[in-house]
């Protein structure tokens, strides 16, 4: 679905900012690398300028508006300052989706964002789709000084592409190839999805793993998801060699509609955990 492998593209075009209000939500429009204009919003949270922050990758078909994030964009901010936005083709964000290709270069722009705003830790958290395209961008962006991430949280993410082993993936199969699905997903799911195939391939999941290290890594996933069974976190444990931490969690569905607060705060602590022992020392 797109005409190069993404996260090859020229560096993103963030506008720096130095102070923000810590009182109040700012919202701005991003732009990607590629020039895809994207909805995005930034919560200071509790802790002081320069603090971590999260960054929320959503799911596919939903937006940062969306109430299931929105739940988890404030579970997150009583701990970090916390970046969300709208993949393109979502939400009020343009462009179409590509459905985890193009998306990295979108993830950049927001962790670019969170540095421009004085945050030394940024932290991505994806879930679904988001979950993979937040460990690709992390592969992608090692180095890079205003997208690279210091560590990687991925929900209920897929271990591979092209996976139809369960009903719930057949009918995205559906509505991502069909003429039929992408119009009901335009018309009734506010998502907008390119009709081009990916040329080429982009690096799948558990591809991008290997090449995170030493970027802490969580893997969270439910034993009871419809989309993707336990297999996947566990093919994308085993390609981190050891170097990553799994969480699989008893009686948890899908992604952020299934992430309970009491989930939500721990995976918030661990994405703090580093950088508040760091400053007590």
């Amino acid at each position: 679905m797109s005409s190069g492998p993404a996260g090859q593209t020229a560096r993103s075009s963030v506008p720096p900012i130095t102070r923000v209000q810590r009182s109040a939500t700012l919202r701005t429009t991003l732009r990607s690398a590629d020039g895809v204009r994207l909805d995005a919003a930034y919560d200071p949270g509790p802790g002081p300028v320069g603090g971590p922050a999260i960054v929320v990758a959503h799911g596919f078909t939903g937006d940062r508006a969306r109430p299931h994030v929105r739940r988890a964009a404030r579970a997150f901010a009583q701990r970090a300052a916390v970046v969300t936005f709208s993949f393109r083709g979502h939400g009020a964000s343009g462009g179409r989706s590509t459905v985890g290709d193009r998306e990295v270069l979108d993830v950049a722009a927001a962790v670019a964002w969170a540095r421009s705003l004085g945050h030394t830790r940024v932290v991505t958290v994806g879930f679904s789709m988001g979950g993979s395209v937040v460990l690709r961008h992390a592969a992608l962006h090692r180095g890079r000084t205003e997208a690279r991430v210091d560590a990687v949280v991925a929900v209920s993410a897929p271990a591979r592409w092209f996976y139809r082993g369960t009903a719930p993936m057949r009918r995205l199969h559906w509505l991502v190839t069909r003429p039929a699905g992408r119009a009901v997903g335009r018309l009734g799911l506010r998502t907008r999805i390119h009709p081009r195939e990916w040329d080429p391939v982009p690096l799948s999941p558990t591809e991008a793993v290997p090449l995170l290290a030493p970027t802490p890594l969580l893997i969270v996933h439910g034993d009871r998801d419809p989309y993707f069974p336990v297999d996947h976190p566990r093919m994308l444990a085993a390609a981190a060699s050891g170097a990553a931490e799994l969480w699989l969690e008893a009686g948890m569905g899908h992604a952020e509609h299934a992430a309970d607060d009491a989930l939500l705060g721990r995976i918030a602590d661990w994405a703090t955990a580093s950088w508040t022992s760091a400053t007590a020392e």
